[in-house]
């Protein structure tokens, strides 16, 4: 990215901040990712060349710095005062966007990566037994190779999977992927999907019962929307 050949804080400011994919990669830090394989799970159509040269031009901007990792090899990724100055920032980034910036969500949009990475950092297993707990999702309209999804809850760990962890699947859930963005951006509530058909959940009874309680929404769910909007809707 060029600057922007101006003094002005704001233009300094965008030359770091506006570069494409940056706030992303922000959004993904400040959501407590720290390793590299973490952060590229994120930003799932960002490729591993192109992140790390942005991580390398935030860390020469004094936003991020790079560590040893704190348990096993290798390197994390945390942010300065400087970044952290910009956690308001990118959260009210995300606050506007909810409530102003998804009235054209076009089935491209639809990033079944980002979903499942974000539902597993969300979820609120607390109400789940000590033993393992698997749970299944199917997307029947995503692309080919993320249709079907495993969450897996251990010992106070949870592990994503996209290839058949070869456990008993104890709940699964199948639903077209844009009624599970809407659910869990709170358009939709599971009660309602599950009602009128566009959510299927089968498994143990305890479980499915709980589902609504343990799966979490996303922060954002509870930002307002104007008056009339829709919700995540296709563009024309």
């Amino acid at each position: 990215m060029q600057g922007y050949g101006q003094f002005c804080p704001v233009a300094k400011a965008s030359e770091i901040f506006a570069e494409r994919w940056t706030p992303l990669v922000l959004r993904e830090l400040i959501c407590g990712s720290r390793r590299f394989n973490d952060l590229q799970r994120g930003v799932p159509l960002m490729s591993p060349s192109l992140l790390s040269q942005r991580l390398r031009a935030l860390q020469r901007a004094g936003v991020v710095e790079r560590r040893p990792a704190a348990v096993g090899r290798g390197w994390e990724y945390h942010l300065t005062e400087a970044g952290e100055e910009l956690r308001p920032i990118v959260e009210q980034l995300g606050v506007w966007g909810q409530r102003w910036a998804r009235r054209k969500v076009e089935a491209g949009d639809l990033d079944a990566s980002l979903l499942m990475w974000d539902i597993r950092r969300c979820v609120r297993p607390d109400g789940l037994p000590d033993r393992r707990v698997v749970v299944g999702f199917t997307f029947p309209d995503a692309k080919t190779g993320l249709r079907h999804w495993w969450l897996i809850f251990h010992r106070g760990e949870i592990d994503l999977c996209l290839t058949d962890p070869g456990f008993e699947v104890d709940v699964h859930l199948t639903t077209p992927l844009r009624t599970m963005v809407e659910l869990w951006l709170g358009d939709v509530s599971i009660g309602d999907a599950l009602r009128s058909g566009a959510v299927t959940l089968t498994g143990r009874r305890a479980y499915v019962r709980s589902f609504p309680k343990w799966i979490g929404l996303s922060p954002l769910a509870g930002v307002g929307r104007p008056t009339g909007s829709a919700g995540v809707v296709a563009a024309t």
